[in-house]
């Protein structure tokens, strides 16, 4: 069932009609605003951090406990309740939208949000994140991105928007193609030389399904809990866009995507993919029963204690559509405070700055295997040097940042309910064998009557 966020909004709108902060408000600049003051020693403070890392059994939950452990050791004054979104969806982060609008409503909202760059538009217009411009002034926001390691310059405006800073970039990944050397090796392949075109990629998962009766290849970017961070680059990688770049019109019916959409129904087809859902595509290459996925580094870590003493585990860039360079995009989400008390505020960004520290990336890297936003952490012999360096699968995910394009945020309310027709269709075409043309085009013709008016 789709969700129709337009009618939530609408009673959202009305919860909060007679608060100071109802949706629809202008955004107060720094000439206007009052920023936020510094807490006292001695001043207690209680935040909620909502986070989809807590609806992820295993290293995601763990790591982040840890995490939150710490800086309630660095700041004892402030108690931080960590909670998952609201909601029962394999992906968790697919219930961040909607439980923090039922929250609202509620009138108990978290006080900071851990949400989707692809929820960019809505969190502003909607949910009230606030400018940390206009909260902390333009200058604090930056010495967080500075410092002795700073962000990667790709990183640092991904939550940006008119000219103001709607939250930190906090976690990402760009699509890397995950091997399984064994399977390589039975099929006759040489995992020393992975497939760098799609072309090749079918090729190699064709061997690899008929000479070993295994999974050949799992692109976990076609299904609508997969969202579409990686649709989106593989589309751009064949030289189109689902949203044209003045955010008027819907692309993803165009011959881009249409072939993409071709390609992968072909695999299937020929029996080179096999016909799992999102879960059980990363679990079953875990197990040892796919060739190749191409994925997300935040699965890294399953990978890995799945691949443990049991088979060979190796990664390489994003595969390409022939000539054209691969285009990776950004998959992840960023940190914003919704509080509307000061303290709160002010107590949400000492969290948000922990969060995104030195030593909190290089938590986060090692558990989990998010790519370290301060990528100079790995080239520093104290931080993440000797972890890099005895993980050669991290290196194609810092390679593709020197290229990579930001996730598009769909526009309007209804931007969710454009982005899961749209996967619907993809999920329809590459494993139900329908049409690709008239399947995305009739979901185009669905999104573009939902797009708000110019």
């Amino acid at each position: 069932m789709k969700r129709t966020l337009s009618l939530s909004s609408l009673a959202l709108a009305a919860a909060l009609t007679l608060g100071a902060c109802g949706l629809g408000g202008t955004v107060a600049t720094e000439t206007t605003a009052q920023r936020i003051p510094e807490l006292a020693a001695d001043q207690q403070v209680s935040i909620v951090f909502e986070s989809y890392n807590y609806g992820l059994a295993g290293a995601w939950t763990d790591t982040f406990n840890t995490l939150i452990t710490d800086f309630g050791r660095k700041f004892p004054n402030i108690k931080v309740t960590a909670q998952k979104p609201q909601g029962n969806s394999p992906n968790p982060a697919s219930d961040t939208i909607s439980s923090i609008q039922n929250q609202l409503v509620a009138g108990s909202p978290p006080d900071v949000a851990q949400l989707g760059f692809s929820d960019l538009d809505f969190t502003i217009e909607q949910l009230r994140a606030k400018p940390l411009d206009v909260l902390l002034g333009k200058d604090e926001v930056q010495r967080n991105f500075g410092g002795a390691l700073p962000y990667a310059d790709r990183a640092r405006t991904l939550d940006d928007r008119d000219g103001h800073t709607y939250g930190v970039p906090f976690v990402f990944s760009t699509p890397v193609l995950y091997l399984n050397a064994d399977l390589f090796r039975a099929a006759g392949l040489n995992p020393d030389s992975p497939p760098a075109t799609w072309a090749a990629v079918a090729e190699a998962a064709r061997a690899i399904a008929t000479r070993t009766g295994q999974g050949g290849v799992y692109i976990d970017c076609l299904t609508k809990s997969a969202k579409d961070w990686c649709f989106q680059s593989l589309v751009r990688s064949n030289g189109g866009r689902v949203l044209s770049e003045d955010r008027r019109t819907l692309g993803f019916a165009e011959a881009p995507a249409v072939e993409v959409t071709r390609m992968a129904q072909d695999l299937v087809n020929t029996g080179a993919m096999p016909r799992l859902n999102q879960k059980q595509g990363y679990e079953a290459f875990a197990r040892g029963e796919v060739g190749m996925i191409l994925e997300t580094s935040a699965i890294q870590g399953t990978f890995v204690t799945g691949a443990k003493d049991k088979w060979e585990l190796r990664s390489a860039a994003m595969p390409r559509f022939g000539d054209r360079p691969a285009v990776p995009t950004n998959s992840g989400a960023g940190l914003h405070i919704l509080a509307e008390d000061p303290a709160k505020q002010r107590a949400a960004w000492e969290l948000i700055k922990f969060l995104t520290s030195e030593s909190a990336y290089t938590t986060i890297s090692e558990k989990i295997g998010y790519l370290p936003l301060r990528t100079g952490l790995l080239e520093q012999p104290n931080a993440l040097y000797e972890w890099s360096r005895r993980n050669p699968l991290l290196a194609p995910n810092v390679a593709q940042l020197a290229v990579m394009e930001p996730w598009v945020a769909l526009p309007g309310t209804n931007y969710l309910q454009i982005r899961d027709g749209m996967m619907d269709a993809v999920e329809a075409v590459v494993f139900q064998g329908r049409d690709p043309q008239s399947t995305l085009a009739a979901a185009r013709a669905q999104g573009a009557a939902l797009l708000p008016a110019a």
